[in-house]
């Protein structure tokens, strides 16, 4: 295990031949406790979950990630450091069957196993020699957020990436989570605009043989729907994007004229089409929130994430729209709680300020708010994952990561 304590280097920890990991974390930071003579909160991120543990210098452990206990209960954990440690991780103290306590012949390949490579600084070039590098925490939380963007879920899932301002990063969100989602977990993801007219995202990705749109899908969708229907489909109507996986539903070209709308039941009927043919849908939302399509398109998505630029007005906005969610119903009122915002660093130069406001602000309305920082990548030409700078990659996993989390609850 690794411990990191600030203004402290990293400290690694073992557990001795037959000694459970946990109480040997526990042990070490008991005798930290008691060298400080003062009580250390312990947090702990791993495959039993994340718990927050209270241990003082006499060894006591509390749970402070615990439920409330009642008056005829104690926090106060046995005194043996492996049962300390295993109700403290919320794990059954019960003894193992002969069975259980066997060793395998075979070593354990896959399951939750995380195979973290350093991929950056002195602990990349280091691998890069063959020396075996402890990773640090930052490259231990991308690994596992990718593996997570990474699962399958039964049925498909939808995202709207949605902000009724204009000019606030929805396009690229909407793209380049749809990469992250295709490139770490495989292909069946599509990016759909669902603007009524003229919507960006086909301008800035890549375009197939056929020139082809929604307007073209719809009276397509009895075939589409048929027994008979391959699963290829699909491909005269969408425009697959080679590096990155994903394929594109555009909106209209048309302007003007009301052909360009589609009705909510039209709408009805396009879901039906890529729920058969992908596991993952992302709606690049368009800012027309009184049309039918779009808040059919709420009412069809199972996870929301909002766009916003660094300053206050961008942000009152988002919160203007997460009010009148919470007001809509019942559903959208979930969804606006669990919404997943990210704010960008723009305009430039940021307003440390401002920026820190919106966060502040909006993090106390959703379950999540990352800082996208500024990529010249995201404001101009195509829009292509591998373009990104690292640290920009890296915000967007996170940000799939925390949709990922929303979907599979």
């Amino acid at each position: 295990a690794v411990i990191e304590r600030e203004g402290v280097p990293s400290e690694i920890v073992t557990a001795g031949e037959g000694q459970d990991l946990r109480a040997a974390v526990v042990e070490h930071v008991t005798r930290l406790a008691s060298g400080a003579d003062r009580q250390i909160e312990l947090r702990t991120v791993g495959d039993r979950g994340d718990h927050r543990l209270l241990i003082t210098p006499a060894g006591d452990v509390t749970r402070l990630d615990a439920p409330p206990l009642t008056t005829a209960q104690t926090q106060t954990l046995p005194a043996r450091s492996e049962e300390r440690a295993g109700e403290a991780f919320g794990l059954a103290a019960a003894p193992l069957t002969r069975r259980e306590a066997r060793p395998s012949f075979l070593t354990n390949g896959g399951g939750d196993a995380v195979d973290v490579k350093p991929e950056s600084g002195w602990r990349a070039v280091a691998a890069a020699l063959g020396w075996k590098i402890k990773p640090g925490p930052a490259e231990v939380a991308i690994t596992q957020d990718r593996r997570l963007v990474a699962q399958h879920w039964p049925g498909c899932h939808k995202l709207a990436v949605v902000n009724v301002k204009g000019g606030q990063g929805k396009t690229p969100t909407a793209a380049m989570v749809s990469a992250v989602f295709a490139r770490f977990g495989g292909g069946a993801v599509l990016a759909w605009d669902n603007s009524e007219t003229l919507g960006t995202l086909g301008w800035r990705t890549e375009s197939g043989p056929y020139d082809t749109t929604v307007r073209d899908m719809l009276p397509a969708a009895e075939e589409l729907l048929s027994p008979g229907a391959g699963v290829s489909a699909i491909a005269r109507y969408v425009h697959h994007q080679t590096d990155d996986r994903y394929d594109v539903l555009r909106s209209s070209p048309a302007l003007f004229g009301s052909q360009s709308r589609i009705t909510a039941e039209d709408f009805d009927r396009l879901v039906a089409v890529v729920e058969r043919y992908y596991r993952m849908v992302i709606f690049d939302s368009g800012k027309d929130e009184s049309g039918e399509r779009w808040l059919r398109m709420l009412d069809a998505t199972d996870q929301l994430i909002i766009p916003v630029l660094a300053d206050v007005e961008s942000a009152e906005g988002v919160r203007t729209l997460l009010e009148e969610l919470g007001a809509r119903d019942e559903r959208s009122a979930r969804l606006a709680a669990d919404a997943v915002v990210v704010v960008s660093e723009w305009p430039q130069p940021v307003n440390s300020r401002e920026l820190s406001a919106v966060v502040g602000g909006l993090s106390e309305m959703v379950r999540a708010v990352e800082v996208l920082p500024f990529d010249p990548s995201l404001k101009n030409g195509a829009l292509r994952f591998e373009r990104l700078k690292p640290p920009t990659q890296d915000v967007y996993v996170r940000v799939a990561a925390h949709a990922a989390r929303g979907m599979a609850r």
